[in-house]
């Protein structure tokens, strides 16, 4: 990545993702027209690609409706879903911790035990923030709850807990959890380890694929009937992975599984990074080892013979011995 941007610069251009930075002079900012949701008159969106220290490239999304004075502001991940969800788990003992960056996509939970505060998935927009502004923007539409509604006594108390917490009188547990796996907590002392900071990836349960649209490998009926396998060949499938080159998160692998006539089924991969141009490609045996090697010698007599096909399979000296 780091010499993809140096070939940029050499060229007078500037990278697609920029660091933020309140130096920049030329943040990159596209502004198009956009339909009001609110009032159905035209408004304005305004675009910028930026990338998150520590972190990976997003976008952020800001939208204004000049008539009826509605706002939006949202964060949108270039990366797809990743292979595992996240989890963090910040101990906020000091003013310092409340300024930590927070990214948080729409999948992601927060949560904070002291005080059974709970914000699901699926009921914000992404965005980027920090821990503070997690807590004002809860105290702020608890109020405006409270202010429109009937006297609520438990609620009025919640938000001077609330308000208690944002002001850190006494020290508070911070949990993110994230399935889709985009989201981010800082770390203030990286690239060190910070002793107030867990980190945390896990396997997804079915409910959360499901609820990230994910197609699971098995399907189980509704009477915990066996599963039955997923009929996987002739499609292609494409996930998300991290460039062998240069590390960036805009790599794609496609896999598809296939058949070679008189021969067994194998597995083609093929991986495209969209920052640096690498490219690679790939065969796999879909099969596992057979129980005897096998030797094969061909002899050449014509220019026919050079279009054979040939698959050849690497082996590690890690993996089979000499003479196992």
């Amino acid at each position: 990545m780091s010499e993809n941007i140096q070939n940029e610069s050499e060229k007078g251009e500037e990278p697609l993702f920029k660091d933020i930075s309140g130096d920049d002079i030329n943040p990159g900012i596209t502004e198009i027209d956009s339909l009001c949701l609110n009032c159905r008159k035209d408004g304005k969106t305004n675009l910028m690609l930026t990338k998150i220290p520590f972190y990976k490239e997003v976008v952020l999304m800001s939208f204004n409706c000049e008539h009826c004075g509605w706002q939006n502001n949202e964060l949108q991940h270039v990366a797809d879903i990743q292979e595992r969800g996240i989890s963090y788990s910040l101990k906020v003992s000091s003013p310092e911790d409340l300024n930590r960056q927070v990214v948080k996509s729409e999948w992601a939970s927060v949560s904070i035990p002291e005080v059974d505060f709970e914000i699901p998935p699926k009921t914000q927009e992404g965005s980027v923030t920090t821990i503070e502004g997690v807590l004002s923007r809860a105290i702020t539409g608890l109020s405006l709850r409270l202010q429109s509604g009937p006297v609520d006594e438990r609620l009025a108390n919640f938000i001077v807990k609330l308000q208690e917490l944002k002001e850190v009188e006494i020290p508070f547990t911070f949990v993110l959890d994230d399935p889709s796996g985009n989201s981010f907590l800082q770390n203030l002392m990286v690239p060190a380890k910070d002793p107030k900071l867990e980190e945390s990836r896990y396997i997804r349960t079915i409910e959360q694929d499901r609820m990230l649209g994910i197609q699971a490998a098995t399907k189980v009926d509704d009477n915990d009937a066996p599963a039955e396998d997923l009929d996987v060949a002739g499609e292609v499938y494409s996930f998300a992975t991290a460039c062998p080159s240069c590390g960036s998160q805009q790599c794609t692998t496609d896999m598809k599984l296939t058949h070679i006539p008189h021969f067994k089924d194998v597995v083609i991969m093929a991986t495209t990074c969209l920052a640096c141009g690498h490219r690679t490609n790939e065969v796999k045996s879909g099969g596992g080892i057979e129980p005897q090697g096998i030797r094969i010698e061909l002899h050449m007599t014509s220019s026919r013979d050079l279009t054979r096909d040939l698959l050849k399979k690497k082996v590690s000296n890690a993996g089979i011995e000499p003479g196992s």
